[in-house]
């Protein structure tokens, strides 16, 4: 734990991935991407606000040309579960038709987002489009869908760190802690 954010952290804590772990993981992830996408330039969206942090890393580790857009969707408010319900708030700037998109995640639990960002890619008629999330929650599926990159798979808990908020707080912290 480092103790400079120590006071962020309610007492109930625990850290299950160091800010070492997730610097690791990122350059192997953006050597896969860089690998696939070589002589390609994708558009990699960023899906605000949690994956702002990971994506800013992860795109420092993708060594090809490529481009960067966000959108911002949410589910979840100021809750530690998802309402069901997808808000679009902020959709992309960028043509995705004929191009490759690589859109990162924070976290993905029910899939629901993952869902709704295919869907809606898919009738922009994108070249392709592939998914990148930090974190997946086992277990916690309600509908299918399919990540072409994970950084790591964790249980079905409330997590923080790392850009993962919680009443858009905590997201400074280097690491990622469940709140128990």
């Amino acid at each position: 734990m480092n103790k400079k954010f120590s006071n962020l952290l309610p007492e109930k804590h625990r850290e299950i991935i160091s800010e070492a772990d997730i610097r690791k993981r990122i350059g192997e992830l953006g050597a896969m991407i860089s690998k696939e996408y070589k002589d390609k330039c994708p558009i990699i969206i960023g899906v605000l606000n949690g994956a702002f942090i990971f994506m800013a890393d992860l795109i420092r580790e993708i060594e090809i040309d490529c481009e960067v857009d966000f959108i911002k969707i949410s589910s979840y408010g100021n809750k530690k579960v998802s309402s069901g319900n997808i808000k679009l708030n902020k959709d992309i700037d960028c043509d995705v038709q004929g191009r490759h998109v690589i859109v990162v995640e924070d976290i993905v639990d029910s899939g629901r987002s993952i869902q709704y960002l295919e869907n809606m890619f898919s009738g922009h008629s994108p070249a392709s489009v592939k998914f990148v999330s930090l974190l997946v929650k086992k277990g916690g599926a309600i509908v299918n869908f399919h990540i072409d990159y994970i950084g790591f798979e964790i249980s079905n808990e409330f997590v923080v760190g790392y850009g993962l908020d919680f009443a858009q707080k905590m997201r400074n912290l280097p690491s990622i802690y469940v709140i128990e």
